[in-house]
């Protein structure tokens, strides 16, 4: 009975994934294949699934309406810029705080993290204000800066979980050994924490990418990433499913491939320092 019970949680826990991993992909499946379909097949009543008549006409149109390329350049400057600042930052915070604790160190942690429980268009008027005076409104930089900003909470509490799972006495025995605070981070912590900086790193470029409500307020024309390349196809006066499916695909291609081909690093990343 009991090996009875231990397949059916099993079987019941398989089901329950296959069914969650089914839930992301089908609106997926649905933008992508509604980008090679007219407009008139994108809104027809009747569900085209693979019966319609394949199109490149809207990755067509897209990328002579807008330039693409220069989107997906400003996407990949903010994304691996912001990206590399914040694990620099990052890694010196959690580090800090992982093997040099004070009584204040979880209160904090805690102060950094709730910060993200803000909405965000509480402080959209002042960093608004802000960045027009500093002349960072439709700048590269101005983005990298608040995206370092608003991901850096979690990025500190991911580094400080994975640094508490090093043994201290590892990182004495290299000072012990003469290593200066630049060995101690570079040869010691960094390569026994490598996944889950990779895990850190590849978490913020995903967040960073997909980011829209701040690239939307902050760009215009010359930074615009490729969220607001998507939303550029959004219109009131009349719908262009089939051209914002071809946006939408094009914009989330490069990030689902890295996702797929760094799901292995990515588990081991999240995973690491879970079971001792």
């Amino acid at each position: 009975m009991k090996i009875v019970m231990v397949y059916f949680k099993k079987g019941l826990v398989t089901v329950a994934a296959w069914g969650l991993g089914l839930l992301i992909f089908v609106p997926i499946l649905w933008t992508v294949l509604t980008s090679f379909k007219t407009e008139e097949e994108a809104v027809a009543p009747n569900l085209h699934i693979l019966n319609f008549s394949w199109t490149l006409e809207n990755y067509i149109e897209v990328q002579a309406r807008s330039d693409y390329f220069h989107h997906f350049w400003n996407s990949v400057v903010i994304s691996f810029g912001s990206t590399a600042i914040g694990l620099v930052i990052a890694v010196m915070a959690a580090w800090a705080m992982a093997f040099f604790p004070r009584r204040n160190t979880k209160d904090i942690l805690s102060w950094m993290l709730s910060t993200k429980m803000m909405p965000a268009v509480g402080a959209l008027i002042p960093i608004f204000l802000i960045f027009r005076d500093l002349n960072l409104l439709d700048s590269k930089m101005g983005l990298i800066i608040i995206m370092v900003l608003i991901n850096l909470p979690i990025m500190v509490w991911m580094l400080y979980s994975y640094f508490k799972e090093i043994p201290l006495a590892i990182l004495e025995a290299s000072r012990m050994d003469g290593a200066g605070l630049w060995s101690e981070v570079t040869l010691i912590l960094a390569p026994m924490a490598l996944p889950g900086l990779f895990s850190t790193g590849l978490l913020n470029l995903i967040l960073v990418w997909n980011e829209a409500f701040w690239t939307l307020n902050l760009t215009a024309a010359d930074a615009a990433p490729l969220s607001a390349f998507i939303a550029s196809y959004s219109s009131p006066e009349e719908l262009f499913y089939a051209k914002l499916s071809a946006a939408s695909t094009l914009a989330i291609a490069p990030i689902l491939i890295i996702g797929w081909f760094s799901q292995k690093q990515l588990v081991r990343g999240l995973t690491f320092g879970a079971v001792k």
